[in-house]
């Protein structure tokens, strides 16, 4: 399993983080890939627990160095990124490297890795039960809330064929037998 490394991607509210979560549970060889952020920690975040907090002139410095698998500018300054010593952090535990990525960094990262890398994409059933679910998390302004679902049928529309698996959450516990059985038939390939 040395070298493995299994890429989860998907729109805000699509389940990713449950399905991530809900296998990392389950799979002790599995390591989570902790990504790089610009943007300052939020509540309690940690420093190497939620993110690796970097500002914007260290990040544009790593850039240069060529330290990141891949990373992106999502918002002037606001970077977020993989960097090349947390994969070789986590082969050196000999573990699997598991990410939980936005949608233009699953595909980045796929291509980076190749065979080495399953990638699946979470797509929610509808973007009908998609807007219920980021309602329904009561976090969100009406604006947010469009901006997301927006955001959401774009990475789709440019997601479509570049990820080795679609899996569509509609039932939980569905998706966590489905998101097992990709997982187990791809360690054992």
């Amino acid at each position: 399993m040395q070298g493995k490394v299994i890429i989860f991607s998907a729109p805000s509210g699509a389940g990713k983080s449950t399905v991530v979560n809900h296998l990392l549970g389950l799979h002790p060889e599995f390591e989570f890939s902790i990504s790089a952020t610009s943007r300052k920690p939020r509540g309690t975040e940690q420093n190497g627990v939620e993110y690796y907090f970097i500002d914007a002139l260290q990040f544009r410095e790593l850039i240069a160095d060529n330290a990141f698998v891949e990373y992106e500018e999502v918002y002037h300054d606001r970077f977020y990124g993989t960097l090349k010593s947390e994969v070789e952090r986590i082969w050196n535990n000999g573990h699997v490297i598991v990410f939980d990525v936005d949608v233009k960094g699953g595909v980045s990262l796929k291509k980076y890795f190749g065979d080495s890398a399953m990638s699946v994409l979470i797509v929610p059933p509808s973007m009908e039960v998609l807007e219920q679910r980021l309602r329904g998390r009561g976090t969100d302004s009406e604006e947010a809330i469009r901006e997301r679902l927006e955001k959401a049928q774009s990475e789709l529309d440019y997601a479509a064929g570049k990820f080795d698996v679609d899996l569509v959450n509609d039932r939980l516990e569905d998706t966590f037998a489905q998101a097992e059985a990709i997982v187990d038939g791809f360690l054992c390939a």
